[in-house]
């Protein structure tokens, strides 16, 4: 149980007293409101609006088609189903690359929209100005580093990093920190490198695909629950297979109405 499952409300003061309480952070994606209700209820921290909507609910092949507006719809409606976590929305490829002002205006436009508490931008010390921008005009901002899945062409694909040593990864980290960011999500990173960069800030490490020693790990709802299959990272484990679960009672939702034997007289007026 959580230290913290009393609270009703998380904050970005309660993410930051985790990391020092030693207290492991959890957060799971969602993108509609029948899954952030069950996240919030599951007792989940932090919920993200991930910009893997994109693979997961839209079929695209990465997470760069995705656009601001798809990125607003799904938060509005994630943030209709939370009661008690905190929403944080991924900024989409393109959409705070170009210029400062641009985005800017566009992340007061999703805070505003949908009700977020805080965006998610990808990259390291060459974002932190930017950062410190968007954290002095009022809006939380969770960084990451390491795997950037909008970089995956510049990448050259999905590609372990922190291999060679955690010095790059460690001065991004510490950028972001400075700038104002509240956290800090690290993916595709050795374990080793990951504990160093967690310990090098003093705001929470999320994790993906890096290891126990960051301050909380993050999955993605469809992956957790075993609704998504078109491929499994390494790094995700399934606490359920939902899929089948659901094949099976579509199968035999066809068999009944085959058959007559749905809608009976229970189910007719």
């Amino acid at each position: 149980m959580s230290k913290h499952a009393e609270i009703k409300k998380i904050t970005v003061s309660n993410i930051r007293r985790m990391k020092s309480e030693n207290e492991k952070i959890t957060c799971i994606t969602a993108y509609d409101y029948t899954s952030a209700k069950i996240l919030d209820q599951a007792g989940i921290e932090i919920v993200l609006v991930g910009d893997s909507l994109g693979m997961v609910m839209n079929g695209y092949e990465n997470t760069i088609p995705v656009t601001l507006d798809e990125m607003i719809y799904h938060t509005k409606s994630v943030k209709r189903g939370l009661q008690r976590a905190f929403l944080v929305t991924d900024m989409p490829f393109g959409t705070y690359n170009v210029s400062h002002e641009k985005a800017i205006e566009n992340c007061v436009r999703v805070i505003k929209e949908t009700g977020a508490e805080a965006v998610k931008l990808e990259g390291g010390a060459e974002i932190a100005p930017l950062v410190e921008r968007l954290v002095k005009s009022g809006i939380n901002v969770m960084g990451h580093i390491g795997l950037m899945p909008q970089s995956v062409h510049v990448m050259g694909g999905y590609r372990i990093q922190g291999k060679d040593g955690s010095e790059k990864l460690a001065a991004d980290a510490i950028a972001l920190e400075n700038a104002g960011a509240f956290s800090i999500v690290v993916e595709g990173v050795v374990a080793e490198t990951a504990k160093k960069i967690t310990a090098a800030v003093g705001i929470p490490t999320i994790g993906i695909g890096a290891g126990v020693h960051c301050d909380g790990q993050v999955l993605v709802y469809h992956d957790v629950l075993g609704l998504f299959d078109d491929f499994t990272p390494k790094f995700v484990k399934r606490y359920a297979n939902l899929k089948e679960v659901a094949v099976k009672a579509a199968e035999n939702y066809v068999k009944e109405v085959k058959s007559g034997v749905f809608p009976d007289g229970g189910h007719s007026f």
